[in-house]
């Protein structure tokens, strides 16, 4: 890699408060505007998906003997009947948000899915045989979950959906790759990310409407075409003056007081309902931007939880699902829902087993939410574990559960819906090989 990939590899960069105001196009969708935007929300931590989808069929008093004093009880789940009128699994009641979503049939489940090189057994598992790399540790997994292939690539698999399609947004005004609240692994791209703060306007201090303020822009403008000869100071200049050309276009449209968006959100003030609120205003000014594709990362943090966890994960899934069912809800009122496909990432699970201070451990498989218009939902996708301590499906004796769906195969299937031809999946995913099925299901 050179240095002009390195720098705009690293091209995350938020840049100036708005010169000028763009209009909104309410871009209710119609047949003709090719339009799918991916949001991924990655829960920091590893969320205890051990908790998020209960079975409460047979397998419940399984599931209370092995939690212990972390059991939900049943009568509190929000119960998920399937298509076919089965109600196998509850959700956790601070979700219940979502069921609206669920029975319109726009909510999927996927169940134990993790990273894995190949499918492997609990033997293979004890004896360090296709282990995952990192296998526990959040860096780690955070890593292979938002990059999702065997060798040390540089960008991440949301990056490279976005390079692929990339082509599609020829002339856009921001890039395809747009991360909220910070730089992540997943968004970066060799045709750039752009990283948004949470409120989602991009600031350049010392810039306002005053002629010394006009000064010092032009100043700035003036240096950005100096030294033009120069490999990696023109590499860096042309990072800075892509975000400052992109400022009003974004600002224009993050700064909107859209009815749409704004009443879909009211009354929702947490962190990621901010961050999912910027990313409905950007799908709402898609036209305006020029883009067809977008690929959107946002997060919540806080489930390392060791100690405390019910309260801790009441709190925290309440606004997730919060979050989600607004923005959900901004896409039906926009006419878009079909367009957009919001799922989860998480570190890894949390152990069945309790600890003695009402906590867990760091586990393996999880399970994941998938909601939007196009998916196939009301349904659940992968194969859930035997709920047995030390059993086959553990990966040591406290219930972490080794994974039966990988994390390539998931990214794979959102990648199809985006658009991405199977020719391409194993290079994109270079672990695909190692499975068999490249679809899921879940659109």
């Amino acid at each position: 890699m050179d240095r002009r990939q390195f720098l705009r590899g690293m091209g995350f960069l938020s840049a100036a408060t708005a010169l000028s105001q763009l209009s909104i196009v309410n871009a209710q969708a119609d047949a003709s505007d090719d339009y799918k935007a991916l949001v991924c929300v990655f829960l920091f931590g590893g969320n205890d998906g051990n908790n998020m989808i209960v079975p409460v069929d047979a397998r419940y008093d399984s599931y209370a003997a092995l939690r212990g004093s972390l059991a939900l009880a049943s009568d509190k789940l929000v119960q998920l009947p399937d298509v076919n009128g089965a109600t196998e699994y509850g959700m956790h009641s601070a979700l219940s948000g979502l069921k609206g979503a669920w029975n319109n049939g726009h909510l999927a489940v996927l169940l134990n899915s993790g990273p894995l090189v190949r499918p492997i057994t609990r033997a293979e598992v004890l004896a360090n045989i296709a282990r995952p790399f990192e296998l526990f540790s959040h860096s780690g997994q955070q890593r292979t979950w938002q990059v999702a292939a065997k060798t040390s690539e540089a960008r991440g698999w949301g990056g490279r959906i976005a390079d692929e399609v990339n082509s599609m947004n020829a002339g856009a005004t921001t890039p395809t790759s747009i991360a909220i609240a910070g730089a992540s692994a997943f968004s970066v791209a060799n045709s750039g990310a752009l990283v948004l703060p949470t409120s989602g306007g991009l600031n350049l201090r010392g810039t306002d409407s005053s002629a010394a303020s006009r000064a010092r822009a032009a100043a700035l403008d003036q240096m950005l075409a100096t030294d033009k000869n120069f490999e990696l100071v023109s590499a860096a200049q042309e990072v800075t003056a892509g975000s400052l050309q992109r400022r009003a276009a974004v600002n224009g449209i993050v700064n909107t007081t859209s009815t749409t968006v704004k009443s879909a959100f009211a009354g929702l003030s947490s962190t990621v309902a901010k961050q999912m609120q910027t990313i409905a205003k950007l799908v709402e000014g898609h036209q305006e931007l020029g883009v067809r594709r977008q690929v959107f990362f946002v997060g919540l943090g806080g489930f390392d939880t060791h100690s405390g966890q019910l309260s801790t994960q009441n709190t925290l899934l309440g606004q997730l699902g919060g979050a989600v069912k607004a923005f959900y809800d901004a896409t039906v009122a926009m006419g878009m829902a079909d367009k957009v496909t919001t799922f989860t990432l998480s570190d890894f699970a949390r152990t069945m087993r309790a600890n003695s201070v009402g906590g867990t451990d760091h586990a393996w498989g999880n399970h994941h939410l998938i909601v939007g218009g196009a998916v196939r939902g009301k349904a659940f996708y992968g194969e859930y574990p035997q709920l047995i301590a030390g059993g086959p499906d553990d990966a040591g004796s406290d219930g972490r559960w080794i994974p039966t769906t990988s994390v390539d195969q998931y990214a794979a299937t959102l990648a199809r819906w985006f658009g991405v031809a199977d020719e391409r999946l194993e290079a994109l995913f270079p672990l695909m090989k190692n499975f068999a099925a490249r679809d899921l299901g879940f659109f």
